[in-house]
């Protein structure tokens, strides 16, 4: 490892720096966007990741060729250049970084509104470096025993993950440990970190391709002090820094950086169900003919269902694009089905061909697949064979794959497309992938696979329906998946101990920037759930943005709401109740597109001036109204927990029964078979249904307002809360396509006070909103509207 101890200033302007450091290296420093800096480091024979494919903010975009990495440094708004005797220092009125020449050495501050406050530093005994021999770059920056980072993608364990060392490798982790195993499906070389000493937050991304290591503690060197260590294997290092000072400004700056968040079709969000063991048996069509028979007999309310590969398969083998007509005789027929059931379908994909796969000659002999730099096809296990991957960034490749998407999956009946078992495990050194006529070595590209496969997937899907909100699934994938499609947590375990970890796996992705996430409910691998595990299960998932049970299990069992007839009724109404919550869950997602807002947030993330939310627990916000305290334990039938205390929270109503407590308090609640323990921050506005109706699935037309105001002589901070409304399919925010209504609410010692007013023109359903108070509330309600009628 050559360290870069000292740098020599090269150029220097009031957008950035750039200097000369060791070995003929050189580095770029700027503030490229509002409280948004960058370090680029520039090898002596150039960039080895030229193109980005994740950075678009502002920029133009190919979405297959991605952009030119050096072009991306937009000269930030009002950014200033001084210089001291100690160095130089850029600065906006956000973010600043001093930068000292002997030792080379960058020092981040934020604005917290009153003073400088420091984010992160090099460590100052060189901060910088890179191996000659394995061509890895090394980042290096100080940290304080207690900081705490949070981030990183579909990590497991606890969501602060100082002391713990991860990697960024993709792999397809089938049964892995929800506590402990690393890596996982994605590559998302992203975190937030929080100082012991301010408790401010900030956000680091590095914006490669090649596998990394990050190191949050786990490794000493008496020689450096305490730092944390990030590891870039033979690629760039191109490291962003995100201002907070909270935790929510951090995350949203850089998910505006890689380009927002898609907004779904609602009836993506309804209850979907899938299995394996469904689609592979001899019977398989009148297998899942049955299985909508029984939906439809139980008046149950699924809104779509996932069909697994096996409709390709032959034997164990899945051979993508192909149908196995004696399993599906009249696949058409199956799927017309479905339609007139009101059921949306989506087909598994894969991007990968067996040797014997009837169109592998062909796909071959026209220069396709990932190949060696001496033109031989790449082969890897796949499926129980040997199979050839597709190169997305290959023009060929990807309209093989669009085209056969389009003939055998979207035009014989499927709405949408399951980017499965995506994660490029190519392991040959010798592969390349095309990259539009840049060649870059698997090594720093296998990522970039899974990100355009499911972009190809996205595309024809808008290309055959022009007017409708695209949804599509993908496994895998690195920054910019969210931009078009949904994710989960993978192939997970069937156990109590799945079940808790894999909570924290859902608010660790989404404090990385995935907000449409999920889990397969009941566990995809291992034994079969029985009938507590799989009610609870689907209780703590019911709030999630993708709420669907899929599994694979040895003896062919299938995890459906009627596993356990038992327990049927039960999972009937955890699905009711995220139906009636539906108006509300639907305005998230919305909001996560518009402000870059997590839908699902530890209790830090709205309560971070409460302690007591920092330390670790099992509780999860769904917005900033909704406390959800899953039952993780078998037999438990109260559950224990802590409840945040803030200065927007003047306390909790339990959302069943309206009882009140303040906040600051554990608390120890029923926890019944029969629900899910949920609570309302006092002083919400919660958007829902008027009518428990689920047979309208997604679509309920009626809405009411439960308003959960202070109890009188408890002070209470006015609020304010939004409404979209849409048809739930529409692409585009024209004026005429959307209604945003916006509530207030403000109460005193004898008055309830709710008003609402609306933008946009779109026809409502509905010619009112009830307003809903708290059983025994006597307080007088007065009502205004600019807009749809409130009503008591």
């Amino acid at each position: 490892m050559t360290p870069f101890r000292r740098a020599s200033l090269e150029s220097a302007d009031g957008h950035g720096a750039v200097l000369a450091l060791d070995d003929g290296w050189r580095a770029r420093v700027a503030l490229v966007a509002p409280g948004v800096g960058r370090v680029l480091l520039l090898p002596p024979a150039g960039l080895r990741e030229p193109r980005t494919w994740a950075v678009i903010d502002g920029q133009p975009r190919d979405p297959w060729r991605g952009a030119e990495r050096s072009a991306l440094f937009p000269a930030a708004p009002e950014a200033t250049l001084t210089r001291d005797p100690a160095g130089l220092t850029l600065a906006d009125d956000q973010l600043r970084v001093h930068i000292a020449a002997d030792p080379f050495v960058l020092t981040w501050e934020q604005w917290d509104g009153r003073t400088w406050q420091r984010c992160c530093t090099d460590r100052p005994t060189f901060g910088y470096g890179s191996a000659r021999r394995s061509g890895l770059t090394g980042h290096w920056q100080q940290r304080d025993e207690h900081d705490q980072y949070f981030g990183l993608g579909d990590k497991t364990g606890p969501l602060n993950k100082a002391g713990r060392r991860f990697r960024t490798r993709a792999l397809d982790a089938l049964g892995y440990n929800g506590e402990s195993s690393d890596p996982l499906y994605k590559h998302w070389p992203f975190f937030i970190g929080r100082r012991a000493d301010t408790g401010s937050c900030y956000g680091v991304y590095y914006d490669t391709l090649t596998e990394c290591t990050f190191d949050f503690g786990q490794e000493f060197d008496n020689y450096h002090g305490f730092y944390r260590a990030t590891e870039i294997a033979d690629g760039d290092l191109d490291c962003y820094v995100f201002a907070g000072p909270d935790i929510g400004a951090a995350l949203a700056r850089f998910v505006k950086l890689i380009g927002g968040t898609a907004m779904p079709p609602r009836w993506s969000l309804g209850y979907a169900n899938t299995a394996m063991a469904l689609a592979d048996v001899p019977d398989a069509q009148a297998r899942i003919a049955e299985f909508l028979a029984t939906a439809k007999r139980l008046q149950f309310p699924l809104s779509s269902f996932h069909f697994g590969s096996g409709y390709t398969s032959r034997g164990k083998r899945r051979y993508v694009f192909t149908w196995n007509h004696d399993k599906f005789p009249e696949p058409q027929r199956l799927l017309q089905a479905f339609r007139a059931a009101g059921v949306r379908t989506v087909a598994n994909l894969k991007p990968c061909l067996l040797d014997d796969h009837p169109a592998f000659d062909s796909v071959a002999a026209a220069g396709g697949f990932i190949r060696e730099e001496g033109g031989a096809v790449c082969l890897d296990p796949f499926w129980d064979g040997w199979g050839a991957h597709l190169d997305f960034t290959r023009d060929s490749d990807r309209h093989w794959w669009q085209d056969n998407l389009q003939q055998q999956v979207l035009e014989v009946g499927f709405d949408a497309g399951w980017n499965d078992n995506n994660e490029y495990p190519i392991w040959n050194e010798a592969g390349v992938t095309h990259a539009g006529g840049h060649p870059l070595p698997i090594h720093r590209s296998r990522p970039l696979h899974p990100l355009l496969m499911t972009e190809a997937t996205a595309e024809r899907q808008r290309a055959l329906k022009p007017g409708e909100r695209t949804y599509t699934v993908t496994r895998a994938g690195p920054p910019g998946i969210q931009r078009t499609a949904q994710t989960w947590s993978g192939d997970n375990t069937t156990s109590w101990h799945t079940l808790r970890w894999n909570q924290r796996m859902a608010l660790t992705m989404s404090l990385s920037g995935m907000f449409n996430i999920g889990h397969d409910i009941g566990g995809f691998f291992g034994p079969v759930p029985d009938a507590e595990l799989l009610i609870r299960w689907t209780q703590a998932c019911c709030l999630v943005p993708r709420m669907i049970m899929n599994s694979w299990k040895a003896d062919g069992s299938v995890n459906t709401p009627w596993l356990h007839p038992q327990a049927t009724d039960t999972i009937r109404e955890a699905v009711r109740l995220r139906l009636h919550l539906m108006p509300y869950l639907y305005t998230l997602m919305w909001q996560s597109r518009q402000q870059h807002r997590p839908v699902l947030r530890p209790t830090f993330f709205d309560f971070a001036d409460d302690p007591r939310c920092w330390h670790d627990n099992d509780e999860m916000m769904v917005g900033s109204e909704l406390l959800v305290a899953p039952v993780f334990e078998p037999g438990q039938r109260e559950r224990s927990l802590y409840l945040p205390k803030g200065s927007h929270a003047a306390g909790w109503y339990d959302f069943w029964s309206d009882r009140y407590w303040p906040g600051g308090e554990t608390v120890t609640v029923p926890a019944g078979m029969d629900r899910l323990p949920l609570f309302v921050r006092a002083g919400a506005l919660l958007a829902t249904t008027d009518t428990w109706d689920d047979k309208a699935l997604t679509e309920e037309p009626s809405r009411a307002l439960r308003y959960f105001p202070p109890p009188a002589g408890i002070a209470g901070l006015p609020s304010t809360v939004e409404l979209f409304e849409d048809n739930g399919l529409q692409t585009g925010d024209a004026a005429d396509g959307h209604v945003v209504h916006r509530f207030q609410a403000s109460a005193d010692a004898t008055t309830l006070r709710v008003g609402t007013a609306q933008s946009g023109h779109w026809p409502l359903p509905y010619t009112q909103i009830r307003v809903v108070l708290p059983a025994g509330e006597q307080r007088r309600l007065e009502l205004a509207s600019d807009g749809i009628a409130l009503v008591r």
